[in-house]
């Protein structure tokens, strides 16, 4: 259900910020704002507790917001949360957004892990490959993992294609194992 509640939610804050032609403008400024709240346990604690008043949680929200650079549509979107007592579901609300933010600007986030740093070029190569395979922008993420021994492994939205050593080894134990 609150998964529902923040879709709805994201595709307002969206639908609102395609308009304005601020999308990735408007989503930064949802995403600062939901790092921020990350970051900090008991303040997340304190806003999904109810036994707190609306207004000092207010109060609380708007203290952020001022040390924080935002525009006054997301300002305002972020009171209407606090109102609507949903601010504590705002990364599920960020998460939302970017997807539909991904989807209309053509965007596909790769996470790509390898046992070694992977050079410039191969990065480009990697990008220029999988923007042709998806048809989209592609933007990627390069994350060192030292155990998967050697090759690469690559997370395109929910598909995972893995080439690494150690799933190759895995793949011939299993092999071995039932050919006994």
């Amino acid at each position: 259900m609150i998964s529902n509640i923040s879709k709805r939610y994201a595709r307002a804050f969206f639908d609102i910020a395609a308009e304005e032609k601020k999308i990735e403008d408007y989503y930064n400024e949802l995403a600062q704002f939901s790092s921020f709240l990350q970051s900090d346990k008991n303040l997340r604690e304190f806003l999904a507790n109810p036994v707190f008043e609306q207004t000092v949680k207010k109060g609380v929200v708007e203290k952020i917001i001022s040390k924080l650079a935002l525009s006054t549509m997301t300002i305002n979107f972020l009171k209407l949360l606090v109102d609507k007592k949903r601010i504590e579901v705002v990364q599920d609300i960020a998460a939302h957004y970017r997807q539909m933010m991904d989807e209309a600007l053509k965007k596909v986030r790769v996470n790509v892990k390898t046992a070694f740093p992977l050079s410039e070029g191969m990065q480009e190569y990697i990008i220029d490959s999988l923007e042709k395979l998806t048809g989209r922008k592609v933007e990627m993420v390069v994350e060192k993992d030292p155990a998967l021994l050697g090759g690469i492994v690559i997370g395109v939205g929910d598909t995972l294609y893995d080439g690494s050593i150690k799933n190759q080894l895995n793949n011939m134990r299993n092999l071995l194992g039932e050919a006994r």
